[in-house]
Order: C-alpha cells, then structure tokens, then sequence
C-alpha cells in the first residue's frame, strides 16, 4: 500500500532529531496540508507534544496547535498541556479557545497557584483579560513573560470570579485629536499621514491594555511640566499637545534599529544620558544647551535645536552616538519636514 505524502512527513518528523531540519518539516506539513487536511495535521501535532522527541519543540508546537484548533476541539489535550509545566503557558489559550468561560476557574486556580511559575501564573491573568475583556492587563507589558510577581493582580481576578466572572468593557482607545480626521495646516496634515501609518499597523497587531503606535492628546500635567523646562517652538509645541507619540516606533530602513520618536510623556526623561545625568542630577558636559532630543535610532539622537526658531519652528540636527564627542550634522529644515519624512518611511 502506498504511503500518502503527510503520512510519509509524520513518520519523518517523528524520526528527526535534528531541530533546524525539525522546523523544516514542520512548516512543509503545516504549508501542504495545514488546510486541507486540518484535523490531520492537528493530530499529528497533538501527538507529538505529548510524545515527541525533541523536549523544546513540544512546547514550541503549542503555537501552531492553538492556532489550528477550533472552538470545543480537543479540550481534553488542553486540559492535560495545562499540567505539564513545559506546555502550560501555550495551553492558556488553548483552553480558552476550546471550552470558552468554562477554562475560567482553572486558570483563575493556575494563577492563584504558588506552585506554578510566574510567566505561566501571568499569562492565565493577561488571557482571562483578554478573552473577558477585563482590565487585569491594564499598563502592564504586552508580554506577560515580562510581569513581575507584584503585578499580578490577583486580588481584582479573585474579585471577579466571586461576582460570577462578568464581561467587561474592555480597554478603551486612547483619545485622538479630529485634527488626524480633517487635517487643514501643513503640521496637521504631516502628523495625519503619519497616523495613516500607524492605523494600518495597530490593525495588525494592537493591545489596549499597553497601546503603541498612536498620536494622542497629551495631559496637562505633561505639557506643563515641559513649559517647565523649554520654550518650544509652536509647531513642535502642538505637535505635542494635540498629537503627542504614544510608544511610536518606526521600523524602517531609512532609520538605523528603527526610530523612538518621543511624546510628552517622555520628553524630560529622554534627555537623560544626553544632556543630563540622573545619577549625579547634574548637565552633561559636551551637550550644546539648544539641543532638544525629540528621537532617537538606535540611541542616534535627532534633537531641535532651540537657539535657531524661526516662524514657530526649528531645524532638526542629528549625530551618531559613541564617537568621543558629539558631531552633530543639519538633517532637516524644520521639525515638520522631519514629520513629513518620519511619515513617509512609517
């Protein structure tokens, strides 16, 4: 009897053990069967996350077989990955997709558990925020793996599930100003394209419990606190105000490891190791006093320089960082040509 292609990939990935040609296999198996024969492919995996043996590929495979399950599919596998230690994290959301709020008291028990390690016990709480839509999450790195033991808040999940685990509203977008809608002046327009950017890239991937990627109205609080500390020019000044960079980085080529560009949340705190040393609260020598750090790529800074405003703007110099004194070259006329740039490489 012949042997079917995915039936000839199972045994060779069973009989692998080389992990880089593992990895070939497995996505030759998702990328030709994957669809077609889904079940199949999902017994396979299943089967090999329980016997398989290659130890960290059984935990890596629990991606690939949450994504490829469906609603009430194999909640019994979901239910023993959640007691093995090397599968539980993956598991969370497996038992969530497969038996829904009924997974809500076992994981809210994992996340009470002493017993279980802290990036598991934190992604039981950031996936029963997600799927309830409650604001356990709320501030707290997108990656549970990143939480620490004070922040899991177990409290408000325990309070919860006393009060019959209710949905709730779920995190609420950060406030925007209608200028992005309806730009009319040339900063408006330039902060506007750059917020076309970022829309497409926060629906591909965006978590409201710590929002990236938006231009937002900054706080009185922050936009006192620099009046404190610069004169800024007009144009950046309300840039800031009414379309201040909440976690805004621009992943381009254009930009060495990727361009911070800093809201007025950040502003004071970004001058640190440039024209400032928190440790010894004193000003560093070398930093020409005009210079404003706006951005930074890869530490490289882009700074305004302050002694050079003209018509509510100022030109945008930028330097290489690590050279033994700062160099610093002319890179844009005004702060809203570097917006416009800034957006056209978003």
């Amino acid at each position: 009897m012949a042997v079917t292609p995915l039936a000839a990939l199972h045994r060779k990935l069973f009989d692998e053990t080389d992990g880089v040609k593992f990895s070939k296999l497995k996505d030759r198996l998702l990328t030709k069967h994957g669809a077609g024969e889904r079940l199949a492919v999902l017994s396979i995996l299943i089967c090999y996350a329980k016997e398989g043996q290659l130890l960290h590929w059984r935990a890596f495979l629990m991606t690939d077989i949450v994504q490829l399950a469906e609603a009430h599919e194999h909640a019994a596998f979901f239910v023993w990955a959640l007691e093995q230690p090397e599968l539980a994290y993956r598991a969370v959301d497996g038992m969530l997709k497969s038996i829904g709020k009924e997974a809500y008291a076992p994981l809210v028990a994992l996340a009470e558990s002493g017993a279980t390690r802290l990036e598991v016990r934190a992604k039981a709480i950031k996936s029963l925020a997600v799927f309830s839509r409650q604001p356990f999450d709320a501030g707290l790195p997108h990656d549970p793996g990143h939480w620490k033991a004070e922040q899991l808040r177990l409290d408000a999940v325990l309070a919860w599930q006393r009060d019959g685990c209710p949905d709730g509203a779920g995190h609420a977008a950060p406030a925007t100003h209608a200028a992005l809608d309806e730009p009319r002046t040339p900063l408006e327009k330039a902060a506007a394209k750059l917020e076309k950017k970022l829309a497409a890239r926060r629906r591909k991937e965006q978590d409201l419990a710590q929002p990236s990627n938006w231009l937002v109205i900054a706080s009185a609080a922050d936009m006192a606190t620099i009046a404190q500390h610069w004169a800024l020019p007009e144009h950046y000044r309300r840039f800031l105000a009414c379309h201040s960079p909440l976690r805004v980085f621009i992943d381009s080529q254009q930009y060495f490891q990727g361009l911070h560009l800093y809201g007025a949340a950040d502003l004071v705190k970004a001058q640190h190791g440039y024209a400032w040393n928190p440790v010894t609260q004193e000003s560093i020598a070398g930093w020409p006093d005009q210079y404003l750090v706006i951005a930074d790529a890869g530490a490289d800074p882009y700074c305004l320089d302050l002694g050079a405003v003209a018509n509510g703007d100022a030109p945008v110099y930028h330097a290489q960082h690590g050279m033994g004194t700062w160099r610093f070259e002319r890179h844009a006329d005004g702060f809203i040509d570097f917006l416009n740039e800034i957006a056209t490489a978003a």
